[in-house]
């Protein structure tokens, strides 16, 4: 058995440390904790790699980010002393090993001879994007597992654009990994040694008050209520820091934030999964804004590049948006604003990825913006603004996608929660000095466009048995759609790894109903799920609700019978 072997080669190697060891040495008895840790590598990809913590080949620690490096590495190499003098920019958030992981990946690099810019605390990921772009460095590496729960983290290749690594570099990165025969072959530089050589030069706050400047001149408008009651939660990570500091010098007076998801915690202890887009995490959020009687509740996930929010109703109570609604609300007060302001470029677009909802398409087509769709992530959302850069074709103006990413403007290129903060919390502001809050401009939206509704389904499978599964689940939908769905009845397919289209080949199948409801199935591509996109459009909210309360059904239904 070979994931036997290795294991047995790890616990035996001189060159793996004693922790390491002690580790495997735990477990020598429960095979199929081995099994897992050792039947695969981290796959490395567009993603670059994310796991659990833990001694292993399919494990996040000291050796898999040190592999990675130097391919990473080789990669740089590869393009020349330029690319070299370029150098690196890494930044690390507030998970377990995050601040080793993020030293390691810089011993590797200098001990190439390649130079580094090494953040000195942590911070948010679109920081680590734009300075990237303002350094002029040739990459960049986070060190994130964004918002995995607190067993997890990872490693995201940026390329010189400030977006994340696409295809053609994450291939060659995986061509110069799986030259590697030996981990003992890898370069490491000490950090003290690296400074002296002027390799490694430490990032401080410097970069931070460049781009919380340019986040705040994003601004779009100044006739709001600063005096809006926010409720403000970094959910224990990187966005504490720059999204208070922006909300302040943008000059909102009444931020709140929850103090027990205040600081730093590698274990989430408050919230065990700190992902915003889970209504759970808002739950410390809700009491504090109940008791200040706050408008609005926001909250970031640990590396910040996410953002999601609640907003008080009527009664008093707290309505969570989901991503579709918060991204078309913003993507409606972004073009009104710019409207308004005569601001808005000809040659204007939006970009949304495939499985994300259609009412910021209406939204963008009143303003005669065109609307782009690309893949999943915004390695693809942010590709398409460092494409028009070149070419010309549009302008790039916000891009975003349902699971509550979000980013406005060009001088980050990836999904960006401290612009996204500012602009919700302005947004609200704006409209609240009109007397109106988020839900009413939300029905108002509905109104006039039509009632959208929308459902995500994930069902985590792990291990070597849930991705078999998964990949049954996909041949199933594959082979034989569902043709009928109540009265409703499949219009057309895509299939986006073997159809013809305008995205690169992906693992994704969409069906479109007669009716213009769609919905779609895709494996997590960082995460041990499937996932299931539903959404509808009817011309009243039950009818909409109904819709997606049969297709899910349907679908469900097939899911089950698979085994």
């Amino acid at each position: 058995m070979e994931y036997k072997k290795r294991y047995d080669e790890w616990l035996n190697n001189p060159f793996f440390d004693e922790e390491t060891k002690r580790e495997l040495f735990a477990i020598k008895d429960d095979e199929k904790e081995i099994e897992d840790r050792f039947y695969t590598s981290l796959t490395f990809g567009t993603a670059g790699l994310r796991g659990i913590i833990g001694a292993g080949t399919n494990r996040m620690n000291r050796y898999t980010v040190s592999l990675a490096t130097q391919g990473l590495a080789d990669t740089i190499i590869s393009y020349g002393q330029e690319a070299m003098n370029k150098g690196v920019a890494i930044g690390y958030d507030v998970r377990h090993y995050s601040k080793e992981f993020a030293s390691i990946a810089a011993q590797v690099l200098t001990a190439n001879g390649i130079k580094v810019y090494l953040f000195d605390y942590l911070r948010p990921t679109p920081e680590l994007s734009f300075a990237i772009r303002e350094l002029k460095t040739i990459s960049g590496i986070m060190i994130t597992a964004s918002h995995n729960p607190k067993d997890y983290n990872g490693y995201k290749v940026y390329w010189k654009e400030g977006s994340q690594i696409l295809d053609d570099i994450a291939k060659e990165i995986l061509d110069n990994i799986n030259k590697i025969e030996d981990y003992s072959k890898i370069k490491l530089m000490d950090i003290d040694v690296a400074i002296e050589s002027g390799l490694l030069t430490m990032i401080g706050s410097e970069i931070d008050d460049i781009y919380l400047g340019k986040v705040k001149k994003l601004s779009l408008n100044d006739d709001i209520d600063n005096n809006i009651k926010i409720v403000y939660s970094p959910l224990n990570g990187t966005g504490n820091i720059p999204v208070r500091r922006v909300l302040k010098e943008r000059g909102f007076t009444n931020v709140i934030v929850v103090p027990e998801q205040e600081n730093p915690d590698a274990d989430f202890s408050t919230v065990g999964y700190p992902n915003p887009e889970d209504i759970k995490a808002f739950k410390y959020s809700e009491a504090l804004g109940k008791k200040e009687n706050a408008d609005i509740l926001i909250a970031t996930d640990p590396d910040c590049d996410r953002v999601a929010c609640m907003v008080k109703d009527e009664n008093g109570d707290f309505i969570a948006l989901n991503g579709n609604q918060t991204g078309a609300l913003l993507v409606n007060y972004v073009l009104e604003s710019r409207h308004a302001q005569n601001s808005i470029p000809e040659n204007a677009c939006i970009v949304k990825s495939i499985v994300t909802g259609d009412l910021s398409k209406a939204i963008a087509n009143k303003y005669d913006v065109t609307t782009i769709e690309t893949l999943t992530g915004f390695k693809h959302i942010c590709g398409k603004a460092n494409e028009f850069e070149v070419t010309g074709e549009h302008t790039f103006i916000f891009g975003y996608e349902e699971s509550i990413g979000y980013v406005y403007s060009t001088i980050v290129r990836d999904k960006d929660a401290v612009i996204s903060s500012m602009l919700l919390a302005e947004m609200a502001a704006y409209y609240k000095k009109r007397g109106k809050t988020l839900l009413d401009v939300l029905h108002e939206l509905y109104e006039e466009h039509g009632y959208y509704s929308e459902k995500l389904i994930s069902i985590v499978l792990e291990g070597l048995e849930g991705k078999s599964r998964i990949e049954r689940i996909m041949d199933s939908f594959r082979a034989k759609p569902i043709k009928t769905i109540g009265e409703i009845n499949l219009n057309r397919t895509i299939d986006y790894l073997n159809d013809k289209t305008d995205t690169p080949p992906s693992n994704v199948l969409k069906y479109y109903l007669d009716d213009g409801s769609w919905y779609a199935v895709r494996p997590s591509g960082t995460e041990p799920k499937i996932k299931i996109y539903i959404y509808s459009k009817a011309d009243c909210e039950v009818k909409s609700k109904e819709k997606i309360l049969d297709i899910e059904n349907a679908v469900i239904e097939r899911i089950n019978s698979i085994e």
